[in-house]
Parts: structure tokens; C-alpha cells; sequence
């Protein structure tokens, strides 16, 4: 069981080592890792190739599947891959999905899953995603992992932290990892109650961003227009990023007065499995690279858009190596001199982007199938 080479599941580990963007910041004294999480992982089985959504009474055909594991493994992914050391507390099925999930996050993405665990008699979350028209239809099946999964009571020493607040609930490791010096990064689910009420996204005092779409930062605030809610979060917590879809991003940071707006790239779109996770872990890397805000939310729509253009969660997640051939790619587009401001948006990837590629542009990841034996 496992993946369908040795090759296909060291890929990623080895695009995202060609570029440390942390590197220029690193002292003996460091925490052990750039970034914790923890979450429940799913094993996503995606089905491509579909000419329509199913229709109810027939059988569909896709051309394509593809299985990965999804859910908190999706943002563990996008951050290893852009060379973030990350550290992933989790409960894994003692079943073949849950052994796959494992060994597919450890040792082909070089995730650190000391904090996790595998839990006896406790089979893995499944959803099955069935991409068409750009759009998906997923569906799920799982159960509650026991109560004291995964999250340890002490969670490692970090930089940064992503968290998914729960309106009405407090998460224990999100206020330890904080006194600890950790920053955490949130973002937050459709409030199923209706209240929208910011109080009872009680671990917000906590962070340091806050990643909501445009819907959620208005009706949280109660403002008339998106930027507006972004400039009313910052009462609340120091950096708010609001993504506006196809418009883009727009940003604010209550500390230093920046401001900022960055339009969407046109893509596209694929499938948007995950793309929500990749903008949190272009911004997070940006953030604790030091960059500007306009830097940032410029990179964090990049690799969100670069994710889009592929089928999967995990499996779409952009390393350097795709950043590369995207950047060096739209330099030698004809016309390019006629939109030096747009062109130069992305001008700070210059100092970071390998210098050669030598693989062909658009880049194609191979995806991993359960049920084929390694080779070798």
C-alpha cells in the first residue's frame, strides 16, 4: 500500500527544499519549527474528468481519480512545500487509509507528525470530491476521533501557528502556543448558528491575523462593503486579510498603518479544492519572512491561484519549483512591456525563484493511487 513510486511521493519534498525563505533569519536559538497545526486529516479520493455534475438515478464515468490526504493536510502541505519546517498534531486511523495519510505527510512531504497519533479502532475520515466546470461536489463519511485527539495539551514550540476557529468554542493549545511567543493565524468556517457574533470567536484575542472571505469579515461586522469589515477586524486583531475572489485581496495591518490591494491573477480554474489553505500558507510564509503587506498578499493570491489550475487538495499545493516556472514564464509572455506595474507586482520573486528549471511549463504533478506497489 502507498503511493505509485518512491519518486512520485519525495516530489514535493524536494521542490520545496530548493528555497528557504526563512533562511536569512535563522539563528541557534530558533524554535524547532516554523509552523504548527492540528486538525482532523480526511483521505480525499478526487474524481476528474467529469462532463457534469451527476445526475441522480444514472451512473457518471470520470476519467481521472486521484486520492491524497485533505482536510488539516492540506495546509500542512501548502506550508512544507513552500520550505516552512512544519509540525502537524493529528489522529490517524489504524486502518490502510490512515497508514497511507501517514506515510504520504512524513515521508513525502517531510511533515514533522511527532504530536500525532494513530488511534486504535478508529477508521479514517473519507470525502469524495468530484470535480466539473471548475466547480466540486464533495461528500464525507467519518466519526469523532476520541476526545483527547489530537491536540496536545502543550504544543510545540513554534513561529507560527494556523488555527480554524469554532464560533462558541475556545481550543486550549491556541491561548498556550500564543503565551509562548507563537503567532497564530486564523481563519474561520460558515457560522451554521447565524449569530455572527465576534465574541464568540473568543481565541481571536489571540492572534495576530485573521483570514476571512469578503461574506464572513461583512457579516461579522455587520459593515456595507468587504474593505470596510477588513479596517473594523482591526479593532479586534492586529492584521485582517480579506479575499475578495475574483477581485482579489485587500489587507490591513492596525500596527504599522499599511494597507493594501492586490487584484486576483486570472486563471483557469480546475478546481478550488484547497486553494483557501494555500492563500493562508503564501501569507503565513510572507509574514514570517518579514516581507511588506502588498508582498505578502501578493504571494499568498499566487500560489492560491497556481493551486487551482490542478485536481486535489494537497496534490495542487504549489512548491518553488511551480513558482519558478509561473514567474519565469510570464516574464517571456509577449506584450509583458506594455504592463511594467503588473509585472513588476511580483518583482520580489526574482530573490527567492530557482534559478533553473528544467522541467516544462504548466507543470503536472503525478498523483499518488492507493492500491499500487512501490517499485524498487
Amino acid at each position: 500500500m502507498g503511493g505509485e513510486d518512491p519518486e512520485h511521493l519525495t516530489q514535493a519534498a524536494r521542490c520545496q527544499a530548493q528555497v528557504d525563505p526563512l533562511a536569512a533569519l535563522r539563528t541557534p536559538g530558533d524554535p524547532p519549527w516554523d509552523v504548527y497545526l492540528t486538525g482532523t486529516v480526511f483521505l480525499d479520493i478526487i474524481f476528474t474528468g467529469l462532463d457534469s455534475a451527476p445526475v441522480r438515478g444514472t451512473e457518471s464515468w470520470a476519467r481521472g481519480m486521484g486520492s491524497s490526504p485533505g482536510g488539516v493536510a492540506n495546509m500542512a502541505t501548502a506550508l512544507a512545500r513552500l520550505g516552512l519546517r512544519t509540525s502537524l498534531a493529528a489522529a490517524f486511523g489504524d486502518d490502510h487509509y490512515g497508514e497511507y495519510c501517514w506515510d504520504t505527510l512524513e515521508q513525502g512531504e517531510g511533515i514533522d507528525l511527532t504530536p500525532s497519533r494513530t488511534v486504535p479502532g478508529w477508521h479514517s475520515p473519507v470525502t469524495v470530491s468530484m470535480a466539473y466546470e471548475g466547480e466540486r461536489t464533495m461528500v464525507s463519511h467519518g466519526h469523532e476521533p476520541p476526545p483527547e485527539e489530537p491536540a496536545p495539551d502543550f504544543p510545540p514550540p513554534a513561529r507560527a501557528a494556523v488555527a480554524s476557529l469554532t464560533p462558541g468554542l475556545r481550543a486550549p493549545w491556541i491561548s498556550q502556543a500564543a503565551r509562548e511567543g507563537t503567532r497564530i493565524f486564523a481563519d474561520v468556517g460558515w457560522d451554521d448558528t447565524g449569530a455572527w457574533d465576534l465574541a464568540g470567536l473568543a481565541d481571536l484575542a489571540h492572534c495576530e491575523a485573521f483570514l476571512p472571505n469578503a461574506e464572513e469579515a461583512m457579516r461579522y461586522t455587520g459593515s456595507a462593503c468587504p474593505r470596510e469589515a477588513a479596517r473594523a477586524l482591526t479593532e479586534h486583531v492586529p492584521v485582517a486579510v480579506v479575499t475578495l475572489g475574483p477581485e482579489g485581496a485587500y489587507a490591513v495591518d492596525r500596527r504599522t498603518g499599511e494597507t493594501a490591494e492586490v487584484p486576483a491573477i486570472a486563471v483557469e480554474a480546475l478546481d478550488p479544492t484547497g486553494a483557501g489553505d494555500v492563500f493562508v500558507a503564501g501569507f503565513v510564509t510572507g509574514t514570517l519572512a518579514g516581507w511588506p503587506l502588498a508582498d505578502r498578499l501578493a504571494f499568498a493570491g499566487l500560489t492560491a491561484a497556481l493551486s487551482v489550475q490542478e485536481f486535489g487538495g494537497s496534490l495542487s499545493a504549489p512548491g518553488w519549483s511551480e513558482i519558478g516556472a509561473w514567474w519565469r514564464r510570464v516574464q517571456a509572455l509577449p506584450g509583458q512591456e506594455q504592463a511594467p506595474a503588473a509585472l513588476g507586482r511580483y518583482a520580489f520573486l526574482d530573490r527567492l525563484v530557482p534559478e533553473e528549471l528544467d522541467r516544462p511549463w504548466p507543470l503536472r504533478r503525478a498523483v499518488p493511487t492507493i492500491g499500487f506497489r512501490r517499485s524498487g
